[in-house]
């Protein structure tokens, strides 16, 4: 993908973990193989996802995964190496860091767990003109949590997701002194971390056709084993 010109040069960042510490909520449940390949089949999806998503120029993939390594060169993403490996929040600075460097206006951070996302919504969430500095918020499904930062310049401010971020993400807008917007993006709110976001997945995807392929067949995989 390559900017076409418009007035947002958009760079999406994905931080990725390392796949053997990814779902471990889930891990009463999973096992660590599978677990591990559930995360490969949600960010094969989201990456896709973007590749479908015009407004988005180009894809940084920070990581120190491998596997995460490989399947984003496969999906054109550039892929930078999380070397301090201390968190979402820290990789989402390095992504900004080589965004600003590669001459991003505009970043949207997406995490690699939200393989339903749809990318006429991501379209739509990208589509207001860029005026100024701002931040537009994607909460979870839950309210309280942040799910997707659309930052523009991308270091109007520093992320710093995990509980309840939403919170500190709008003060720290506030603090910046920068509007701060939150937009519904329903399958941006849904992330896979426990037994009833699962549940809530295969509910979402069996009311929409088409899209989140690898989780899908994955997803279908589980449940074949379930029946056995």
């Amino acid at each position: 993908m390559t900017p076409r010109g418009s007035t947002a040069v958009t760079f999406a960042i994905l931080p990725v973990k390392r796949f053997d510490a990814a779902k471990q909520r889930l891990g009463h449940a999973l096992a660590a193989g599978t677990r591990r390949a559930l995360a490969e089949s949600m960010l094969t999806d989201v990456l896709m996802a973007l590749r479908r998503t015009e407004a988005v120029d180009d894809v940084l993939l920070v990581t120190s995964e491998p596997a995460a390594d490989a399947i984003g060169r496969g999906y054109g993403a550039r892929v930078i190496e999380d070397t301090e490996e201390d968190g979402q929040s820290a990789a989402a600075m390095i992504g900004v860091g080589y965004a600003l460097e590669a001459g991003a206006t505009r970043v949207l951070l997406v995490p690699g767990d939200c393989p339903a996302l749809d990318p006429s919504e991501l379209t739509a969430l990208l589509a207001p003109p860029v005026a100024g500095r701002g931040v537009t918020l994607v909460a979870d499904r839950h309210g309280t949590g942040t799910n997707a930062l659309v930052l523009a310049p991308p270091d109007v401010i520093e992320p710093a997701f995990g509980e309840d971020s939403r919170a500190r993400h709008e003060a720290a807008a506030a603090a910046a002194g920068v509007p701060c917007t939150v937009d519904q993006v329903p399958t941006l709110a849904l992330d896979i971390d426990t037994l009833d976001d699962l549940a809530e997945l295969r509910r979402m995807l069996a009311e929409r056709r088409g899209g989140a392929a690898h989780t899908r067949g994955m997803l279908s995989r589980l449940a074949g084993r379930e029946r056995e």
